[in-house]
């Protein structure tokens, strides 16, 4: 039965929590002052915790969505002179190599076979000699999750800059920068963080602070500026001040809730219980290395995935997530981010054993 307000399974926006929707609800203040610089720098602390940043490490806050995070992170960490490789299993490890061809960097593309995660990363060594790595820990597209432990280690051997698309992991897989090796992370609003889009953040270690470009062909993404402001709490431009609030009561929530382990069992028994439950249903995983954070599923008795997805809106009142180009007829995903809970996702299973009239 509808209700006014759909459920949300989609991986980004997500299901939002209430408390920080409210946070949203007063008037926006001003922020050229001391009050707002504490709260940013308060922001960039938490941040650097939550994924085990080294010392020195520092945060870029974008008003942007992840693909400016991505793009400003070429534009930044890459010289025209050098070359890089970027990991292609989906659309964003396309968006990576299109970025780089906009830029004119030298983009080599690494397409490993489907379903590799690159736990063996022998596949990486004819790039050995490059720069920069560019990889989506998980591609959305298909929610296929590469084992970042992996790339790190060979990005460490072979001092390449290991750069980070973490958007769809953020708070939900295991995200360490120390550990794995990152050097570059981007991270946006909408995903684990379940806040409206709007904010992109590039978290970046000593090292790649190190391969900053003096001077980059940007004004609005020099990640130099960001660091100079940010030192006092601040950015160069106009920032998206509510968003910004929210982020802190966000963070602030987490580590109320027992901060990112918390975080990431209570995404894992979602996409568990779910991925469970649906096995007498004519679904299929449609990778083996699927993340908590968002399920991808195809359907093996026939039928439109995208009929599925407008179905289940008209009917149901849920809004789950299409697939485009070749992939749109056949596979669809549902979101474990955010404030998804067991009893949501418990509506969801049970409406679509209706939807395929089986018994439950």
């Amino acid at each position: 039965m509808k209700t006014s307000n759909p459920l949300i399974f989609t991986p980004g926006p997500v299901k939002e929590f209430p408390e920080i929707i409210n946070v949203a609800a007063a008037q926006t203040p001003y922020f050229r002052n001391q009050k707002f610089s504490d709260l940013m720098l308060d922001n960039q602390a938490m941040l650097l915790d939550l994924v085990n940043a080294p010392d020195g490490s520092k945060v870029v806050i974008l008003t942007a969505s992840g693909t400016a995070a991505m793009e400003a992170a070429v534009i930044n960490l890459v010289a025209p002179t050098q070359k890089v490789v970027s990991v292609v299993s989906g659309g964003f490890g396309e968006r990576f190599s299109q970025i780089c061809n906009v830029h004119q960097r030298h983009c080599d593309s690494h397409r490993p076979d489907f379903n590799e995660d690159l736990s063996d990363s022998s596949g990486l060594l004819p790039y050995k000699a490059h720069d920069a790595l560019l990889i989506n820990g998980h591609e959305t597209t298909i929610c296929h999750h590469f084992n970042l432990e992996s790339v790190g280690k060979f990005c460490h051997q072979h001092d390449l800059l290991n750069i980070v698309d973490g958007i769809s992991m953020f708070l939900t897989d295991q995200l360490d920068m120390t550990s794995q090796y990152i050097d570059a992370l981007l991270i946006s609003s909408q995903k684990g963080l379940a806040l409206p889009p709007g904010l992109a953040m590039a978290i970046l270690t000593p090292r790649a602070i190190s391969r900053l470009q003096p001077n980059p062909a940007t004004l609005y993404f020099n990640f130099n500026d960001y660091l100079s402001n940010g030192e006092r709490g601040q950015t160069p431009y106009t920032p998206a001040v509510s968003l910004i609030i929210q982020l802190n009561a966000r963070l602030l929530q987490l580590k109320t809730d027992g901060g990112l382990s918390t975080s990431i069992s209570k995404t894992a028994a979602v996409a568990q219980y779910f991925r469970e439950h649906i096995q007498s249903l004519p679904l299929a995983l449609y990778s083996t290395h699927m993340p908590n954070s968002v399920t991808a599923l195809s359907i093996t008795n026939g039928l439109s995935a995208s009929q599925l997805v407008s179905d289940f809106e008209q009917r149901y009142n849920m809004i789950l997530c299409p697939n485009g180009g070749d992939l749109a007829e056949r596979v669809f995903r549902v979101s474990h981010m955010g404030n998804v809970t067991i009893e949501d996702t418990q509506q969801l299973i049970t409406s679509l054993y209706d939807y395929f009239g089986i018994t439950q």
